[in-house]
């Protein structure tokens, strides 16, 4: 039947296709989501979904699985990306929110101070300070690595750190 009209008639159809099974899927998106208006956004993202692929339905089931399925499939995805990307309402703390440019400055200047302290340190002092706390190598490893005694790896990174820590001052001082 979806076959017969889409053709000749796509408007109509979608239309039939909407007004029949809206429901259902708006039903299934609010158990998934338990937000009204996700369940809403997401039931009008999947009937264009569904329409767009509509030339994939192969009537293996009825239709009204086929669209169950890419509904469930559409909601798992989108609570998913959801979980990994939180995101804040525009008015929660928007003003607290606001980044302090003044603090940015100071950060981004101690971020210089730092990196050209850093390069004057001798390459076997980066490539230690580097696999420590870059990497996050534990000491035990490194000494594996390179075949030195735990205490000597630990003892360099110790003065490797310390000479940095002094570069930094006297880069702040200059």
């Amino acid at each position: 039947m979806i076959r017969h009209y889409l053709p000749s008639q796509p408007d109509q159809c979608f239309e039939a296709l909407y007004e029949r099974y809206v429901g259902k899927v708006y039903r299934r998106c609010l158990h998934m989501t338990k937000d009204t208006e996700k369940a809403q956004d997401f039931t009008h993202d999947i009937f264009i979904k569904a329409f767009d692929k509509l030339n994939a339905f192969q009537e293996r089931s009825s239709f009204s699985t086929w669209l169950h399925s890419i509904a469930y499939n559409y909601c798992s995805d989108q609570l998913r990306l959801a979980k990994r990307f939180t995101t804040m309402s525009l008015n929660e703390n928007f003003e607290q929110n606001l980044p302090d440019f003044r603090e940015d400055a100071r950060q981004e200047e101690t971020l210089q101070l730092f990196q050209r302290a850093f390069a004057s340190l001798s390459l076997q002092e980066q490539t230690l300070l580097r696999l420590k706390y870059e990497e996050g190598i534990s000491a035990e490893k490194i000494a594996q690595i390179y075949s030195l005694k735990l205490s000597t790896v630990k003892m360099r990174i110790k003065r490797s750190r310390e000479k940095l820590q002094r570069l930094c001052l006297i880069e702040q001082v200059n």
